[in-house]
């Protein structure tokens, strides 16, 4: 029995490794990843179900009871969907991700487990930053499967929105993490400069450029005494932002390009670069939800909803495919569910700040800055909606959640943990 009891555990904690560092490989590694987590976890609720036991502390987190009022509203506006119901599944799955949280924090059963997956997330965006560098040195890294198309020279997998936001949230965790790597603080330090440089000086994703100046203020912000944090924190933005722009080419062009783009929408009403795309969507998107406030128009149907308001130029404007979305994940929840679904992501976000306060410093102040990220990609792209860069959050997420209420939290010492290098 004994035998049977470890192995199950070395499988369990085997699954959750190889989840997390799934999110810094291509699709089918995180499909293969979630396909096991959620076989695993279903596997141990049922058997906690025969034994009767209970976890006291998962009953403490508000994003777990956040996660599941979410997931059942959008089942039961299947009810009511506009959208064809091979669409709306579609999309209800894709909201699903956001079990990968609360399936992590289940499975992850103590500090050591959860010290071993983080290990595993290190190491893997790791690996992942050293890669770009190389890549950017000129040398071509076998692995690399993006940097195949002219644009996404440095990219190491899918595009450079999804891998600025990746290197955004890991130069966070490295950052605020770092003096729990003992003698090793210097490496966690180097990968975080390595990620945001990285972002500022080889990559060209707009959104990525907001969420590696919302990190570095925020982690500014932390380091100075209590008193000026809020005036650094509406200052720093600005001083960041403007040593960005004479430190960074990119930077500047993409500055540019954002107020031409803007500008061409308002005065013609060219919806077809990016920044017009984004503005034409979220005034469809606004209008959609005036039509159904309360309801919504169902899970799924953002694009035929955008599309009847449109007219004749709809599927020249928003494509001719069934699903779509507004690249701003607030709109589409509003238009799936109505106004009821832009505040249930807002009670999403507010849970998770409020399990993050109760958390170690070091710990606090790093699934904070992933949530302020989180936040910054969703006003700009539909993140969490989105395969990879949305299980991307979601999986860091669950893995610094776990590593809160498993550590000394909760109810234990707030400043007695360490991050084990060694297991």
């Amino acid at each position: 029995m004994l035998t049977l009891t470890r192995l199950a555990t070395g499988l369990r904690l085997f699954v959750i490794c190889l989840v997390a560092v799934s999110i810094s490989l291509p699709m089918a590694w995180i499909s293969l990843g979630k396909l096991l987590l959620f076989v695993t976890c279903l596997v141990y609720l049922c058997l906690v179900l025969l034994r009767g036991t209970r976890d006291a502390a998962v009953r403490e987190l508000w994003t777990v009871r956040a996660i599941l009022l979410i997931l059942i509203t959008f089942a039961l506006s299947l009810i009511w969907t506009e959208a064809p119901i091979d669409v709306a599944l579609l999309a209800f799955t894709k909201h699903g991700k956001l079990l990968e949280i609360a399936m992590l924090v289940v499975l992850i059963r103590n500090a050591r487990e959860a010290h071993i997956a983080m290990l595993a997330f290190f190491a893997s965006q790791a690996f992942f930053i050293l890669s770009s560098w190389v890549m950017a040195t000129g040398f071509r890294v076998p692995w690399a499967t993006s940097a195949l198309e002219p644009q996404y020279q440095y990219v190491v997998y899918s595009t450079y929105l999804d891998q600025t936001l990746i290197f955004s949230v890991a130069a966070a965790v490295f950052w605020h993490l770092r003096q729990n790597w003992g003698s090793a603080t210097w490496l966690a330090v180097a990968l975080a400069v390595a990620a945001v440089a990285n972002n500022l000086f080889l990559q060209e994703g707009k959104t990525g450029y907001i969420a590696t100046l919302m990190f570095l203020t925020l982690a500014i912000m932390w380091e100075i005494p209590k008193k000026w944090r809020m005036f650094v924190f509406v200052l720093a933005p600005a001083a960041i932002g403007m040593a960005m722009y004479a430190g960074s080419g990119k930077f500047q062009a993409k500055v540019t390009q954002i107020m031409h783009e803007s500008q061409n929408y308002s005065a013609q009403g060219d919806s077809a670069s990016s920044s017009g795309f984004r503005l034409h969507a979220w005034r469809r998107s606004v209008e959609a939800i005036a039509e159904e406030p309360l309801t919504g128009h169902g899970v799924g149907s953002w694009t035929q909803s955008v599309k009847r308001i449109e007219g004749a130029n709809a599927n020249k404007v928003f494509g001719t495919g069934p699903s779509s979305n507004p690249h701003q994940q607030f709109l589409l929840w509003g238009v799936e569910l109505g106004v009821g679904g832009t505040l249930l992501f807002i009670l999403l976000l507010a849970a998770l700040t409020r399990d993050a306060m109760r958390f170690p410093s070091p710990i606090q102040r790093a699934t904070l800055s992933v949530v302020a990220v989180m936040v910054v990609a969703c006003l700009f792209n539909s993140s969490l909606y989105d395969a990879l860069i949305g299980d991307f959050f979601c999986v860091t997420l669950g893995l610094l959640l776990a590593l809160g209420i498993r550590g000394d939290t909760m109810g234990a010492t707030r400043t007695g943990f360490k991050l084990r290098m060694r297991t």
